[in-house]
């Protein structure tokens, strides 16, 4: 062959690099779009299989997605900013074992047999902390979940329920593993509310999890429901194969609040007593 020809010919190593980015576009890869080159710069200096080359791009397209929907599961979630396990205080509640909180985190045991879980408390001790933690570290876990105040979820419902569009609204929260009902207590004694709440309690028994704080105990609840027979009905659904967990301590709120006027100069030492608090 002459120079020529060799010259004229196509070498059979060289990629269109044009071309390459196009079909990985079209092929919806764009983590591999964007790496591609570099990888390829290393793999031909330090001699990578063809199969090690493209173990390692199909490794980092798929890490970039999960990161990808971890962000956009998060923007969903709705979870309180700020409040994670870590940033939680196990030292001030000791009835609730930090391992039991890390198993309900991991969410394997109980998402799937679409368990419950209920964080019973007065005003203030963490309840709605510890729930948006755990939803945190589910959807760090590849879980889908939505975090609402339950009057503000009953409402939605009750339009939805107007429109003639209920059923289609439960279905949609089915595309979440654990809907978090924070403070179900607060949802008025109302037959139109309560009813709505019983049906969406009713619509995920068994299927969908719930994990839903309280500051009122289960003998409470007829101030929720309006009638015994509701709320009977309500408990035995929500504490079949549920994880309860009793946070009786006093509020974080009111010692914080203790401690500033303890500390604050100039005042008498009595001044910020628990008993002058309660006066």
């Amino acid at each position: 062959m002459t120079d020529n020809h060799k010259k004229g010919a196509i070498d059979p190593n060289k990629v269109d690099a044009i071309k390459l980015s196009l079909m990985l576009t079209e092929l919806r890869l764009p983590t591999i779009n964007q790496l591609w080159e570099n990888f390829a710069k290393r793999a031909d200096a330090q001699g990578w299989t063809a199969a090690r080359f493209l173990a390692t791009l199909a490794e980092h397209e798929l890490a970039e997605r999960d990161r990808r929907r971890i962000e956009r599961h998060l923007r969903e979630a709705r979870l309180l900013p700020g409040k994670s396990l870590a940033s939680f205080d196990f030292a001030n509640v000791p009835m609730i074992s930090k391992a039991q909180v890390n198993a309900l985190a991991a969410g394997d045991a109980w998402l799937y047999q679409g368990a419950n879980c209920l964080i019973f408390g007065p005003p203030g001790v963490g309840k709605s902390h510890l729930a948006s933690a755990v939803g945190l570290a589910l959807v760090e876990n590849g879980y889908r979940v939505l975090f609402t105040r339950t009057t503000d979820l009953v409402q939605r419902m009750q339009v939805a329920r107007r429109e003639l569009a209920l059923e289609n609204l439960i279905a949609r929260l089915d595309r979440y593993h654990l809907l978090i009902l924070d403070d179900i207590a607060y949802v008025r004694k109302d037959q139109a509310e309560t009813s709505v709440l019983f049906e969406l309690i009713s619509a995920r028994y068994e299927r969908r999890s719930l994990l839903i704080t309280a500051n009122q105990p289960f003998g409470e609840w007829g101030k929720v429901f309006p009638d015994e027979t509701t709320a009977v009905a309500a408990v035995d659904r929500l504490v079949h194969h549920a994880t309860i967990l009793e946070m009786n301590v006093e509020s974080y709120r009111r010692r914080a609040a203790l401690d500033r006027g303890k500390r604050k100069p100039g005042r008498p030492a009595s001044f910020a007593t628990e008993k002058n608090t309660r006066n």
